[in-house]
This record gives C-alpha cells, structure tokens and sequence, in this order.
C-alpha cells in the first residue's frame, strides 16, 4: 500500500563526510556526495526481520538517481548533522516503511560502487537488524515495491540474478549470512 506523503530527502540535504576512521569532517550537499566518484560520507543499511524469520526487502523507487528500481534491503539512508546513526536508522525507517522498531548495529564498513556515469556511492556504511510485526506502509517516493524473501530465497535470487540488487545490499548480506544472520533469527521476539 502506498500513500502520499512529505518528501523525506532532498539532493541539497547535507551528508556527514567522515574519513577512513568515520571521523566526521565537514559537510556537502547529497548530489555534489554521490557525482562523479563520490565522496566519503557517512550512511546506514537496516535489515528488518519479520516473526517468520523472512526480511523485507524494498525496490528503490524509480524516481532515485542511483540504483532506480533495483531491490535492496529494508531501509537505507544517511543521518543528518547531530544525528546519531542508530537515530536515523528508526527515523528513516519511520519515514520510508511507516514503522516503529529498534534496531541493532552489526558492523561497519566502507565501499564505494558506481552506477555508470550517473553518479556512486562512497559510503562508510553502519548496518543494522531489526524486527517488525506492523504493516509497511511504503512512501511513494522512495519505495516502488516491497516483499518479504526467506534469507535462503534471498541468497538464491542473488547467486541467479544478482543484477537486479544494489551493490550495497550484495556485499551486506554476504557478510549478514556468515557472521550474524544465525544470531538474527535466534532473536526473532515470540
């Protein structure tokens, strides 16, 4: 279901550009961050579980610059000046799914990935789990489509077609799957 809302991001929002550390070092407007081969900033990825253990994936809405209409995972973004990650993480997720959760961090790490010559990410990325049982509710703007995969399911459509999923969601999930995915499930609340 989706439902008209405020715009959540603008190309002339600030992002956090950090160093190699994650030290924050100034600020830059969010399309001058993703031109050409991007610059360090900082971002988050939330992986968000449902009761059967199943993850919600969202296909980017086409209205994105980058990555239109490809799956990724359940939510990703930045956080804005004074913002902690995990803040924007339920912030974002409020405003992208329309649903109140907590999240876990799992691990940090830096990529950068271009989408032809339109433009790349160059993240230092914070990825985070969590768990919902409410409806999503997708913004129009930023989410074409969603569904719910099993991490098997998930993990085959990737190794069959794995053109169809950002980069980021592509090398997320590898890491997920070997070092964190077996405590994820464990943890599913009854």
């Amino acid at each position: 279901m989706n439902v008209a809302r405020q715009p959540v991001s603008s190309p002339t929002e600030s992002l956090i550009l950090v160093d190699d550390e994650d030290r924050e070092i100034g600020f830059h407007p969010k399309a001058e961050c993703h031109a050409g081969q991007g610059l360090l900033h900082r971002a988050f990825s939330v992986f968000l579980f449902n009761a059967d253990g199943d993850l919600l994936l969202q296909k980017r809405s086409a209205q994105k610059p980058l990555w239109p209409l490809y799956w990724s995972n359940s939510c990703c973004s930045h956080p804005r000046e004074s913002e902690s990650v995990e803040e924007a993480g339920r912030r974002r997720i409020h405003e992208e799914l329309h649903l109140e959760c907590d999240v876990q961090f799992l691990y940090k790490f830096k990529y950068q990935a271009s989408f032809g010559e339109l433009g790349s990410e160059h993240e230092l990325c914070h990825v985070f789990a969590g768990y919902t049982t409410c409806d999503v509710i997708a913004h129009p703007d930023e989410i074409a489509e969603w569904r719910y995969v099993s991490p098997d399911a998930l993990t085959r459509e990737i190794a069959a077609d794995g053109d169809r999923f950002t980069p980021w969601l592509k090398m997320e999930w590898q890491r997920i799957r070997t070092d964190f995915l077996e405590d994820i499930l464990a943890g599913i609340p009854e």
